[in-house]
């Protein structure tokens, strides 16, 4: 699955803690150019999920982390939010809290012909993801030969 650059693992490092001392999680940090502008997109949750309070807060406390702790200001907008209900699973933390639920897994390759498997998310190890299909068949991927887990939504 895809790393973060190294400028974004370096503003995930120094607020990831103090996220958590907010009572959120750190998901995930993104530099992302959108025509002319360039966003540092920063993605927390929390049980329950996030508020607009709650990306306000976090953006009060980061700013100034990043701007003159880390002195990167290569950045024209900041953006505190959630990952959405829908978002990749990357981190053992999310492994763990959406075990048992439906999840999809998509390879950079396909075996036999597939390159995206469904089924219910099984306890994960660092090398490996699994998953046991409807029909009772457990498969296992190697971490890295899977492009992107995420959860499936079914609005019923």
């Amino acid at each position: 699955m895809a790393d973060r650059s190294q400028q974004a693992q370096r503003v995930f490092d120094a607020l990831e803690q103090k996220i958590a001392e907010m009572g959120f999680e750190l998901v995930d940090v993104a530099f992302v150019k959108e025509g002319p502008s360039r966003f540092l997109r920063i993605f927390i949750d929390k049980k329950g999920g996030i508020s607009l309070d709650d990306c306000t807060e976090v953006s009060h406390m980061a700013d100034p982390v990043i701007d003159e702790e880390l002195k990167i200001t290569s950045h024209d907008y900041l953006e505190v939010s959630s990952p959405g209900i829908d978002r990749p699973l990357k981190t053992s933390a999310d492994f763990v809290r959406y075990l048992g639920e439906t999840v999809e897994i998509k390879l950079y390759q396909a075996i036999d012909g597939t390159k995206v498997f469904e089924g219910s998310l099984l306890p994960c190890s660092d090398n490996t993801i699994s998953i046991e299909t409807d029909e009772g068949k457990q498969l296992s991927f190697t971490r890295d030969s899977v492009a992107r887990v995420k959860r499936v939504i079914r609005f019923d």
